[in-house]
Protein backbone atom coordinates (compact mmCIF):
# COMPACT_ATOMS: atom_id res chain seq x y z
CA UNK A 1 0.00 0.00 0.00
CA UNK A 2 2.84 2.24 0.95
CA UNK A 3 4.44 1.63 -2.72
CA UNK A 4 1.53 2.67 -4.37
CA UNK A 5 1.08 5.67 -2.64
CA UNK A 6 4.97 6.75 -3.27
CA UNK A 7 4.44 5.92 -6.65
CA UNK A 8 1.29 7.91 -7.35
CA UNK A 9 2.32 10.77 -5.48
CA UNK A 10 6.02 11.01 -6.90
CA UNK A 11 4.22 12.09 -10.91
CA UNK A 12 2.53 14.60 -9.13
CA UNK A 13 5.60 15.82 -7.85
CA UNK A 14 7.86 15.55 -10.43
CA UNK A 15 5.16 17.03 -12.57
CA UNK A 16 4.81 20.39 -10.85
CA UNK A 17 5.05 23.42 -12.63
CA UNK A 18 8.16 24.60 -12.69
CA UNK A 19 6.98 27.90 -11.59
CA UNK A 20 6.00 26.83 -8.15
CA UNK A 21 9.90 26.31 -8.02
CA UNK A 22 11.99 27.73 -4.76
CA UNK A 23 14.32 29.85 -7.30
CA UNK A 24 11.37 30.89 -9.38
CA UNK A 25 9.38 32.66 -6.20
CA UNK A 26 12.97 33.97 -5.21
CA UNK A 27 13.29 35.82 -8.49
CA UNK A 28 9.24 36.83 -8.41
CA UNK A 29 9.79 38.86 -4.67
CA UNK A 30 12.97 40.31 -6.41
CA UNK A 31 11.12 42.14 -9.28
CA UNK A 32 8.01 42.90 -7.25
CA UNK A 33 9.43 46.01 -5.92
CA UNK A 34 9.97 47.15 -9.33
CA UNK A 35 6.74 45.82 -10.92
CA UNK A 36 4.47 47.55 -8.33
CA UNK A 37 5.84 50.68 -8.35
CA UNK A 38 5.66 51.00 -12.36
CA UNK A 39 2.04 49.84 -11.86
CA UNK A 40 1.45 52.79 -9.09
CA UNK A 41 4.04 55.57 -10.34
CA UNK A 42 3.09 54.79 -14.27
CA UNK A 43 0.07 53.39 -15.29
CA UNK A 44 -1.49 54.54 -11.78
CA UNK A 45 -1.36 57.62 -12.68
CA UNK A 46 -1.89 57.14 -16.51
CA UNK A 47 -5.65 56.32 -15.18
CA UNK A 48 -5.42 59.11 -12.89
CA UNK A 49 -4.69 61.62 -15.40
CA UNK A 50 -7.44 59.99 -17.41
CA UNK A 51 -10.16 60.56 -14.51
CA UNK A 52 -8.99 64.36 -14.41
CA UNK A 53 -9.06 64.97 -17.92
CA UNK A 54 -13.06 64.29 -18.27
CA UNK A 55 -13.95 66.25 -14.99
CA UNK A 56 -14.27 69.98 -14.71
CA UNK A 57 -11.50 70.62 -12.34
CA UNK A 58 -10.53 74.30 -12.69
CA UNK A 59 -8.55 76.03 -9.90
CA UNK A 60 -6.96 74.56 -6.61
CA UNK A 61 -9.64 72.62 -4.79
CA UNK A 62 -10.28 69.42 -6.77
CA UNK A 63 -13.25 69.03 -8.50
CA UNK A 64 -13.96 65.45 -9.88
CA UNK A 65 -17.60 66.64 -11.42
CA UNK A 66 -18.16 64.23 -14.66
CA UNK A 67 -18.01 66.27 -18.03
CA UNK A 68 -17.65 63.59 -20.85
CA UNK A 69 -15.90 64.65 -23.72
CA UNK A 70 -16.35 68.54 -23.44
CA UNK A 71 -12.01 69.31 -22.27
CA UNK A 72 -11.38 67.75 -25.34
CA UNK A 73 -13.85 68.90 -27.55
CA UNK A 74 -12.76 72.23 -26.25
CA UNK A 75 -9.19 71.61 -27.73
CA UNK A 76 -10.23 70.71 -30.90
CA UNK A 77 -12.15 74.23 -31.40
CA UNK A 78 -8.73 76.01 -29.71
CA UNK A 79 -6.95 78.03 -32.27
CA UNK A 80 -3.94 77.61 -30.10
CA UNK A 81 -3.72 73.60 -30.22
CA UNK A 82 -4.38 74.25 -33.95
CA UNK A 83 -0.72 75.97 -33.57
CA UNK A 84 0.92 73.08 -31.36
CA UNK A 85 -0.32 70.72 -34.26
CA UNK A 86 1.42 72.49 -36.51
CA UNK A 87 4.38 73.05 -34.71
CA UNK A 88 4.96 69.67 -33.64
CA UNK A 89 4.17 68.10 -37.74
CA UNK A 90 6.94 70.66 -38.97
CA UNK A 91 9.21 69.65 -35.47
CA UNK A 92 9.03 65.99 -36.42
CA UNK A 93 9.35 66.08 -40.03
CA UNK A 94 12.83 68.73 -40.00
CA UNK A 95 13.81 66.73 -37.11
CA UNK A 96 13.09 63.21 -38.00
CA UNK A 97 14.41 63.88 -41.48
CA UNK A 98 17.39 65.33 -40.81
CA UNK A 99 18.47 62.64 -37.87
CA UNK A 100 18.01 59.94 -40.69
CA UNK A 101 20.10 62.10 -43.25
CA UNK A 102 23.04 63.41 -41.23
CA UNK A 103 23.30 59.87 -38.78
CA UNK A 104 23.17 57.74 -42.31
CA UNK A 105 25.64 59.75 -43.47
CA UNK A 106 28.09 59.54 -40.64
CA UNK A 107 27.17 55.78 -40.50
CA UNK A 108 28.48 55.04 -43.73
CA UNK A 109 31.86 57.43 -43.60
CA UNK A 110 32.24 55.17 -40.70
CA UNK A 111 31.64 52.36 -42.40
CA UNK A 112 34.53 52.96 -44.60
CA UNK A 113 36.74 51.74 -42.42
CA UNK A 114 38.15 55.68 -41.55
CA UNK A 115 41.13 56.51 -39.39
CA UNK A 116 40.64 57.10 -35.90
CA UNK A 117 37.32 55.57 -36.17
CA UNK A 118 36.98 54.97 -32.64
CA UNK A 119 37.44 59.16 -31.85
CA UNK A 120 34.94 60.32 -34.37
CA UNK A 121 32.12 57.38 -33.51
CA UNK A 122 32.79 59.06 -29.71
CA UNK A 123 33.01 62.68 -31.17
CA UNK A 124 29.47 62.29 -32.63
CA UNK A 125 27.78 60.66 -30.35
CA UNK A 126 29.26 63.12 -27.21
CA UNK A 127 26.08 66.06 -28.04
CA UNK A 128 23.72 62.88 -26.58
CA UNK A 129 24.99 63.04 -23.61
CA UNK A 130 24.27 66.52 -22.92
CA UNK A 131 20.94 67.34 -21.69
CA UNK A 132 18.18 69.46 -23.93
CA UNK A 133 18.68 72.23 -21.43
CA UNK A 134 22.10 72.96 -21.78
CA UNK A 135 21.90 72.47 -25.81
CA UNK A 136 19.15 74.73 -25.85
CA UNK A 137 21.20 77.72 -24.11
CA UNK A 138 24.29 76.89 -26.02
CA UNK A 139 21.97 77.45 -29.45
CA UNK A 140 19.78 80.20 -28.05
CA UNK A 141 23.34 81.73 -28.18
CA UNK A 142 24.22 80.54 -31.56
CA UNK A 143 20.74 81.21 -32.80
CA UNK A 144 20.47 84.88 -31.78
CA UNK A 145 18.48 86.24 -33.87
CA UNK A 146 19.11 89.90 -32.77
CA UNK A 147 20.08 92.37 -35.56
CA UNK A 148 22.44 95.51 -36.65
CA UNK A 149 24.54 95.73 -33.91
CA UNK A 150 23.50 93.44 -31.88
CA UNK A 151 24.69 90.59 -34.11
CA UNK A 152 25.78 87.53 -32.34
CA UNK A 153 26.20 83.30 -32.71
CA UNK A 154 26.32 82.71 -36.31
CA UNK A 155 24.74 85.59 -37.42
CA UNK A 156 28.01 87.26 -36.53
CA UNK A 157 29.79 84.83 -37.94
CA UNK A 158 27.92 85.44 -41.15
CA UNK A 159 28.40 88.39 -41.35
CA UNK A 160 32.52 88.50 -40.78
CA UNK A 161 32.53 86.00 -43.69
CA UNK A 162 30.36 88.23 -46.17
CA UNK A 163 27.74 85.95 -46.61
CA UNK A 164 24.85 88.35 -45.13
CA UNK A 165 22.17 86.45 -47.31
CA UNK A 166 22.14 83.57 -44.51
CA UNK A 167 21.62 85.96 -41.60
CA UNK A 168 18.09 85.14 -40.45
CA UNK A 169 15.69 85.57 -37.45
CA UNK A 170 15.97 82.16 -36.72
CA UNK A 171 13.30 80.98 -34.07
CA UNK A 172 12.12 84.94 -34.24
CA UNK A 173 10.21 83.87 -37.80
CA UNK A 174 6.58 83.63 -37.21
CA UNK A 175 6.27 80.69 -39.41
CA UNK A 176 9.44 78.54 -39.71
CA UNK A 177 11.11 79.22 -36.26
CA UNK A 178 9.77 75.87 -35.00
CA UNK A 179 11.87 74.78 -37.78
CA UNK A 180 14.78 76.59 -36.57
CA UNK A 181 14.72 75.15 -33.09
CA UNK A 182 14.73 71.43 -34.55
CA UNK A 183 18.57 72.11 -35.78
CA UNK A 184 19.75 72.13 -32.24
CA UNK A 185 17.89 68.54 -31.90
CA UNK A 186 18.60 67.38 -34.98
CA UNK A 187 22.53 68.13 -33.83
CA UNK A 188 22.04 66.20 -30.46
CA UNK A 189 20.82 63.37 -31.63
CA UNK A 190 22.33 62.48 -34.57
CA UNK A 191 25.13 60.78 -33.56
CA UNK A 192 22.48 58.20 -31.86
CA UNK A 193 20.89 57.79 -35.11
CA UNK A 194 24.61 57.42 -36.39
CA UNK A 195 25.10 54.49 -34.17
CA UNK A 196 22.05 52.73 -34.74
CA UNK A 197 22.99 52.98 -38.89
CA UNK A 198 26.53 51.94 -37.89
CA UNK A 199 25.64 48.93 -36.00
CA UNK A 200 23.31 47.79 -38.90
CA UNK A 201 25.70 48.35 -41.43
CA UNK A 202 27.87 46.14 -39.34
CA UNK A 203 25.78 43.45 -39.82
CA UNK A 204 25.47 43.27 -43.50
CA UNK A 205 27.15 40.42 -44.77
CA UNK A 206 30.79 41.65 -46.88
CA UNK A 207 29.20 38.19 -49.28
CA UNK A 208 26.16 40.16 -50.11
CA UNK A 209 28.39 43.10 -51.12
CA UNK A 210 30.62 41.35 -52.97
CA UNK A 211 28.28 39.76 -54.98
CA UNK A 212 26.71 43.10 -56.22
CA UNK A 213 29.46 44.49 -56.90
CA UNK A 214 30.49 41.25 -58.69
CA UNK A 215 27.16 41.48 -60.82
CA UNK A 216 28.60 45.28 -61.96
CA UNK A 217 26.30 47.41 -59.44
CA UNK A 218 28.08 50.43 -58.33
CA UNK A 219 29.41 51.44 -54.82
CA UNK A 220 26.19 53.55 -55.13
CA UNK A 221 23.73 50.68 -56.42
CA UNK A 222 24.92 47.94 -53.65
CA UNK A 223 23.84 50.91 -50.78
CA UNK A 224 20.48 51.66 -52.63
CA UNK A 225 19.31 48.10 -53.53
CA UNK A 226 21.35 45.73 -50.97
CA UNK A 227 22.73 47.79 -47.87
CA UNK A 228 19.19 49.63 -47.53
CA UNK A 229 16.78 47.02 -47.89
CA UNK A 230 18.70 45.10 -45.47
CA UNK A 231 18.82 48.00 -42.81
CA UNK A 232 14.92 48.70 -42.97
CA UNK A 233 14.08 47.75 -39.37
CA UNK A 234 17.15 50.43 -38.13
CA UNK A 235 15.45 52.98 -40.01
CA UNK A 236 11.81 51.92 -38.63
CA UNK A 237 13.81 52.05 -34.92
CA UNK A 238 14.84 55.24 -35.38
CA UNK A 239 11.64 56.93 -37.01
CA UNK A 240 9.82 55.48 -33.91
CA UNK A 241 12.22 56.90 -31.62
CA UNK A 242 12.81 60.12 -32.71
CA UNK A 243 9.04 60.57 -33.28
CA UNK A 244 8.69 59.67 -29.53
CA UNK A 245 10.89 62.34 -28.77
CA UNK A 246 9.21 65.14 -30.68
CA UNK A 247 5.94 64.64 -29.74
CA UNK A 248 7.73 65.23 -25.91
CA UNK A 249 9.64 68.07 -26.70
CA UNK A 250 9.51 70.72 -23.86
CA UNK A 251 12.45 72.09 -22.59
CA UNK A 252 14.65 72.30 -25.52
CA UNK A 253 12.07 74.85 -26.61
CA UNK A 254 11.81 77.07 -23.81
CA UNK A 255 15.26 76.86 -23.04
CA UNK A 256 15.31 78.43 -26.55
CA UNK A 257 13.16 80.87 -26.86
CA UNK A 258 10.47 80.89 -24.07
CA UNK A 259 6.64 80.56 -23.51
CA UNK A 260 6.38 81.68 -27.24
CA UNK A 261 2.71 81.31 -28.84
CA UNK A 262 4.24 81.05 -31.91
CA UNK A 263 6.53 78.34 -31.29
CA UNK A 264 4.03 76.28 -28.38
CA UNK A 265 3.72 72.30 -28.94
CA UNK A 266 1.58 70.66 -27.04
CA UNK A 267 3.73 69.45 -23.99
CA UNK A 268 3.95 73.75 -23.35
CA UNK A 269 0.96 74.37 -23.94
CA UNK A 270 0.15 71.41 -21.32
CA UNK A 271 2.57 73.13 -18.59
CA UNK A 272 1.03 76.70 -19.35
CA UNK A 273 -2.96 75.34 -18.61
CA UNK A 274 -2.11 73.18 -16.13
CA UNK A 275 0.05 75.25 -13.86
CA UNK A 276 -0.26 78.90 -15.25
CA UNK A 277 -4.18 78.27 -15.71
CA UNK A 278 -4.92 76.10 -13.38
CA UNK A 279 -7.38 74.12 -15.42
CA UNK A 280 -6.21 70.43 -14.54
CA UNK A 281 -9.06 69.09 -16.67
CA UNK A 282 -8.03 70.54 -19.77
CA UNK A 283 -4.30 69.88 -19.09
CA UNK A 284 -4.94 66.60 -18.36
CA UNK A 285 -6.93 65.93 -21.89
CA UNK A 286 -3.78 67.41 -23.58
CA UNK A 287 -1.96 64.83 -21.85
CA UNK A 288 -4.28 61.96 -22.82
CA UNK A 289 -4.02 63.55 -26.27
CA UNK A 290 -0.21 63.26 -26.39
CA UNK A 291 0.19 59.70 -24.67
CA UNK A 292 -2.29 58.43 -27.57
CA UNK A 293 -0.08 60.19 -30.12
CA UNK A 294 3.20 58.15 -28.47
CA UNK A 295 1.15 54.84 -28.32
CA UNK A 296 0.09 55.49 -32.14
CA UNK A 297 4.18 55.10 -32.72
CA UNK A 298 5.22 52.37 -30.44
CA UNK A 299 2.45 50.06 -30.18
CA UNK A 300 2.85 48.78 -34.29
CA UNK A 301 6.81 48.98 -33.77
CA UNK A 302 6.39 46.69 -30.65
CA UNK A 303 3.56 44.63 -32.45
CA UNK A 304 6.53 44.02 -35.31
CA UNK A 305 9.28 43.56 -33.11
CA UNK A 306 7.59 40.90 -31.29
CA UNK A 307 6.34 39.43 -34.23
CA UNK A 308 10.05 39.26 -35.89
CA UNK A 309 11.07 37.44 -32.97
CA UNK A 310 8.31 34.87 -32.88
CA UNK A 311 9.27 34.38 -36.61
CA UNK A 312 13.06 33.84 -35.61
Amino acid sequence: MAVTTAETTAPATKNRPRFFAMQNWWGVLWVLPSVLAVMLFVYGFIGWTARVSVSAWKGLEADYTYVGIDNFQGLASDPRFDIDIQNTAIFTVVFVLGCLIIGLGLAILLDKGIRAEGFFRSLFLFPMAISFIVTGVVWRWLMNPAQGDRLSGLNLVFDKLGLDFLINQWHGTPTWGIAAVAIPAVWQMSGYTMALYLAGLRAVPESLREAARVDGASELQVYRKVVMKLIRPVTLSAIIILGHISLKVFDLIVAMAGKQVALDVPSIYMWTTTFDGLFYGRGAAIGIVLLLSVAVLVIPYLWYTLRQERDV
